[in-house]
């Protein structure tokens, strides 16, 4: 055994046996706390023994027979590798006729006359040993009778109709049928009952071994081989027990616990059969081992209760069954340990504002330690939506802010004691470039300048690199890069590309990209650049049924030369006036070869290119009409999909026009249903695109084929693909409903998926239907809104977010499929626990006395729960808005109201007011009230205000003002007075009357009223007292004023009663209307302002 290790090293090449080593071994590793042990290691030695003596006759073989050439290799350990060879060490050809079995056999299922030789040789390679045995060389002749007789196939292994086959979980499923007839049989595989599993399923040998992979007791049941020729065909059924060996379900876990704690150890293994379980401690078979009165054995699970440390030991787990055995280690460690946290002390993270911070606190402790966060020295402890609590003690932060930046403390803390450790983290902003590089198009040696200025965080130090085309810039000279800008000197045509300039800081990354476009440099005024001459002079020459050679002189290239030649053509017969291309040549050739398709007749046309364009298409040739002949390819996108659960609707893209080759299109097609010995049923249809087949089973998958045909013949064969019969609904619903509430608003359920059998149709997914029922809190049932949530796929769990606190629902889960949803599973009840309430719903002021104010208030909207209290705080305000000192109040949940007593008069407080549950405060209310003056105080105040009114009534000036403004207001009543008795007219009305409005009518003379809507049936215009249009929409240049002269325009709000709360944007008033004010009846805006 090597020094230090527990490796043992077992060394024969100094001339000892192999054999002396064979054996079991097992390893056990012991101290003072306990002993484990190995799994059993198996020695034995390897085993290439030679082949037996024996005399081979010369097989005698009539042509047409079957033969089968034994090969019987020694049994070696491992097993050897056979194969088949002549005396060249050449491998003899294997076919579907010829080939070598699983048991090293040659199988002929009819010999030939080339079949006839001497040295049919099987071989046994041996790797372990490297050597190779050979058996002596095997003769077969084959002798000619006329005429050969064909015969029906007939099974050379397996024999009988049936057999068995046990395989274990995990292995590989060789299955094999050899058949023997004339002509050579072909094998086919089906399962009865299912298919072959999809993508684990392998065919070799020709089909005559099938293979499954990572077999496990789904693929138990009877697999079907059919051999079959043009006489007749035979099958073969094998019965497949899939065994297990064990396998974990359950591993043991080691265990840590603290003095007086309880705890399990579980082991729990299938297999099959059913493995028996039996437990070991430090090696030792638990019935014998040291007696611990804190340990019971309960079948597969060890239950302790009130552990001492003495308890401290290793168990071993050994599930085991007839086809091998599972052996697992655990550690139970009794451990008394205060806390420690792992996690460096004023470890500082750095973030990006908006991103998410993970700030660690590992910790180790035994009995496990409780973990808190706190922020700041002396801040709450964190609790809520806003953050991430993970198992590890991590704290999770999922988008922060600058104001999440500071000191965080983590205690760790159980019966042992406590330890806290502080964290600090600083949130930075994003680099941004406010500044991206632009497009460019620079002329051939110029200069090509690109900008990226960025805006970065201070403290953070970023890099600027430049790449073109996503790779390093040249090594150029050229090239300069600037503090914030990237120059190239002389552009070159090679420069054309996209520079993209990358920022880089510690915690992100930005980019931005642009394209340089190189172009050429304006041409001196004597040379004019523009398009080519279209070409001229068209000739079609060397006329064959599937080519033919086109030529044509070039036009005029007008200075720029022509880069390639575009030959489209036409197809007059089929699709005329529609030009489609062909292919394209430099513009060096003048000649081309065209590839011709039959029962087309063909047009062409040249267009020439060069660097500033496409010149205008030559004149047609002359027309070319080809042969018809059958057609070179089949429909595309052949597809086979059910409409209903009882039909398949075959569909396929037809042949265009030209792919016909000729007169007559038609399209043959095939069906049958697959992995069922079925033969192919076929239908000739017209040049349509689509078949549907009826009376099919619902939902199982059918060969597809297609082929075009015309008057003159059959396109190749098609390949085959792959459709399906209609679905129909699912028939059950998943089983196994279980929910999991993580916390108030979220919850996880889980669902036992259905068998494959009863989704007939594609499984799409699972839809999880959810509803609140009512809320635990108010106990008030309200309109019952059902949720949905979709999970594609085989998944057998979501989540279930926005739930609301306190609260029951119901749930239930139906799998869906292409045709619609199955039944229902049980509806499943579930209850969120309680969160914070809401701010409660009003908070009013009463009652202002000289020392106290009456408070009310309204219970949370929400309450998420029991209200358990209420909190009020409140503190006084002194004229420069200072805060005096807080005083916090707890009152009863069952509390409506409170008279606050003792407060100091005329002094203005602040109260802020929140609701309890037991998960904690709510968000909280404010409001202000002022407390009344003191009498003596107030009476001093009216005093004071009264003297300072008979001052100014009684002063002179003010006698004489208020008598001129009552003279004027009379000689103006006086003027209106008189002018209107004599038919005056205002200059407004003069204005109206210059310019007539068709939909304006008179003011009513009798009466001098104005006019208003009109009532009558055929909805006249409004009368002249109103410039609101007929549709009662105040127009702009109709309005002296509108909504957007306030607060926020026409984003101005209006309360739940529908009063405007927006305010005057300071906006210039405008200027008055000429003359008088208008006697037009005012719009509603109009009405509003003259109520602000």
């Amino acid at each position: 055994m090597k020094p230090n290790s527990g490796t043992l090293v077992i060394n024969i090449m100094n001339g000892g046996k192999a054999e002396a080593y064979e054996g079991v071994y097992q390893c056990t590793a012991r101290n003072e706390r306990g002993a484990a042990v190995s799994n059993n290691i198996v020695i034995r030695p390897s085993r290439s023994p030679l082949w037996t003596k024996e005399k081979l006759e010369p097989n005698h073989v009539r042509e047409g027979d079957s033969l089968v050439l034994h090969c019987r290799p020694p049994v070696g350990l491992p097993p050897p590798i056979i194969f088949w060879m002549d005396n060249a060490f050449q491998r003899l050809p294997q076919s579907e006729r010829v080939s070598q079995g699983l048991n090293g056999d040659l199988y002929f299922s009819n010999v030939q006359p080339e079949d006839t030789r001497e040295d049919y040789i099987c071989y046994a390679r041996f790797n372990h040993t490297q050597t190779i045995q050979q058996k002596q060389p095997i003769s077969v002749k084959v002798f000619s009778t006329k005429p050969v007789t064909e015969r029906q196939p007939v099974l050379l292994t397996p024999t009988g109709s049936t057999s068995t086959k046990v395989e274990l979980r995990g292995n590989v499923l060789l299955l094999e049928c050899i058949a023997a007839g004339l002509p050579t049989p072909v094998i086919r595989w089906i399962k009865e009952g299912g298919e072959l599993p999809a993508n684990r399923t392998f065919f070799e040998n020709f089909k005559k071994t099938l293979k499954i992979i990572d077999v496990s007791e789904a693929d138990s049941g009877n697999y079907k081989c059919i051999a079959r020729n043009t006489l007749g065909s035979v099958h073969h059924v094998i019965s497949v027990t899939v065994k297990a060996a064990p396998y974990w379900i359950t591993a043991p876990r080691n265990l840590v616990l603290s003095p007086g704690e309880d705890g399990t150890l579980i082991c729990r293994a299938n297999g099959n059969p059913k493995p028996s379980i039996s437990w070991l401690a430090n090696g030792v078979p638990i019935a014998i081992a040291q007696e611990d009165p804190s340990r019971k054995v309960d079948g597969d699970t060890i239950i302790f209760s009130h552990v001492q440390e003495r308890s401290s030991a290793v168990y071993q787990c050994n599930a085991s069954n007839e086809y091998g055995y599972l052996l697992a280690n655990a550690f139970v460690n009794v451990l008394a340990e205060p806390p420690r946290i792992l996690t460096p002390a004023n470890k500082l993270y750095q973030v990006i504002a908006d991103s998410p911070a993970l700030l660690d606190c590992a910790y180790f402790g035994s009995p496990k330690p409780e973990i808190e966060w706190f922020k700041g020295v002396k801040g709450s402890i964190l609790r809520g939506n806003e953050y991430v609590f993970h198992d590890n003690g991590t704290l999770e932060i999922p988008v922060a802010q600058k104001n999440s930046a500071g000191t965080y403390t983590c205690v760790a803390r159980n019966e042992l004691g406590k330890i806290q450790n502080e964290v600090q983290l600083e949130i930075k902003d994003p680099t941004m470039i406010i500044k991206q590089p632009e497009y460019k198009v620079i002329q051939r040696y110029g200069q090509a300048s690109f900008e990226c200025i960025i805006k970065h965080d201070s403290t953070l130090l970023p890099t600027v690199t430049w790449l073109k085309d996503n790779d390093e810039l040249p090594d150029d000279e050229r090239f300069l890069v600037g503090k914030d800008n990237l120059t190239i000197m002389n552009v070159t045509d090679k420069d054309d590309g996209t520079y993209t300039c990358i920022v880089n800081t510690t915690l992100d990354s930005v980019s931005a990209s642009a394209v340089l476009t190189v172009v050429a440099a304006p041409p001196t005024p004597a040379i004019i650049y523009a398009r080519p001459n279209p070409p001229f002079d068209l000739e079609l020459t060397g006329q064959l049924e599937r080519s033919i050679e086109l030529s044509w002189i070039p036009g005029d290239e007008n200075n720029s030369p022509i880069t390639n030649f575009v030959i489209e053509y036409e197809d007059a017969l089929h699709e005329p006036g529609v030009w489609h291309y062909q292919t394209e040549v430099p513009g060096t050739q003048t000649t081309v070869q065209l590839k011709l398709s039959p029962y087309v007749n063909y047009s062409f046309r040249v267009i020439a290119v060069n660097k500033i364009g496409r010149s205008q298409p030559s004149e047609p040739s002359e027309q070319y009409l080809t042969k018809s002949a059958s057609p070179d390819e089949n429909p595309a996108n052949v597809q086979g999909i059910g409409s209903e659960p009882d039909n398949l609707v075959i569909t396929w893209e037809p042949l265009k026009g030209f792919q016909s080759n000729g007169p007559g299109l038609q399209y043959k097609v095939s069906w049958r249903q697959k992995d069922v010995d079925d033969e192919w049923t076929s239908v000739i249809v017209a040049n349509v695109s689509k078949y549907i087949v009826s009376g099919t089973p619902t939902f199982v998958p059918y060969e597809i084929k297609v082929q075009a045909l015309n008057d003159l013949g059959y396109a190749p064969e098609p390949s085959e693909v792959i459709g399906h019969s209609g679905e129909d609904l699912p028939m059950v619903a998943p089983g196994n409903v279980q929910v999991h509430v993580i916390n108030s608003t979220l919850a996880k359920v889980q669902w036992d998926p259905v068998p494959l059998k009863t989704v007939r149709g594609n499984l799409q997914g699972y839809k999880v239907y959810y509803w609140k029922v009512q809320s635990l809190s108010r106990r008030s049932r309200r309109h019952v809104e059902k949720k949905i949530l979709t999970f594609r796929g085989n998944k057998t769990f979501g989540m279930l977010p926005g739930l609301e606190p306190y609260s029951s629902y119901k749930l239930n889960v139906r799998v869906v499929n292409g045709k619609g949803e199955g039944p229902a599973s049980p509806d499943k009840v579930f209850k969120t626990p309680e969160g914070v309430p809401s701010s409660p719903s009003f908070l009013k002021i009463t009652n202002p006395t000289l020392d106290s104010l009456t408070l009310e208030w309204g219970s949370p909207t929400h309450p998420n729960g029991v209200l358990t209290s209420y909190t009020l705080k409140f503190q006084p305000i002194n004229n420069t808005h200072e805060l005096g000192p807080l005083v916090e109040i707890r009152i009863p949940a069952n509390e409506s109201s409170l008279i606050l007593k003792n407060l100091n008069y005329s002094t203005r407080y602040k109260f802020y007011f929140n609701a309890q549950t037991s998960v904690g405060s709510g968000s909280q209310i404010t409001e202000e009230a002022v407390t009344i003056m003191d009498e003596g105080k107030m009476d001093t105040y009216k005093e004071t205000m009264a003297s300072r009114q008979v001052d100014i009534a009684t002063q002179g000036w003010f006698i004489g003002l208020m008598c001129a403004v009552a003279l004027l207001i009379l000689i103006l009543l006086i003027v209106c007075f008189i002018r209107r008795n004599k038919g005056g007219k205002y200059p407004v009305k003069e204005k109206e009357d210059a310019h007539a409005d068709p939909e304006i009518q008179p003011m009513k003379e009798d009466d001098g009223t104005f006019g208003e809507y009109s009532d009558a049936e055929d909805h006249k215009p409004l009368k002249k007292g109103s410039r609101t249009p007929s549709d009662r929409t105040v127009k702009k240049e109709d309005s002296d004023d509108s909504l957007v002269d306030y607060g926020e325009g026409v984003n101005g709000q209006f309360n739940e009663d529908g009063s405007f709360i927006g305010q005057y944007s300071g906006k210039k008033e405008k200027e008055p209307a000429e003359g008088n004010e208008s006697s037009e009846a005012p719009s509603p805006v109009n009405a509003m302002n003259s109520f602000v």
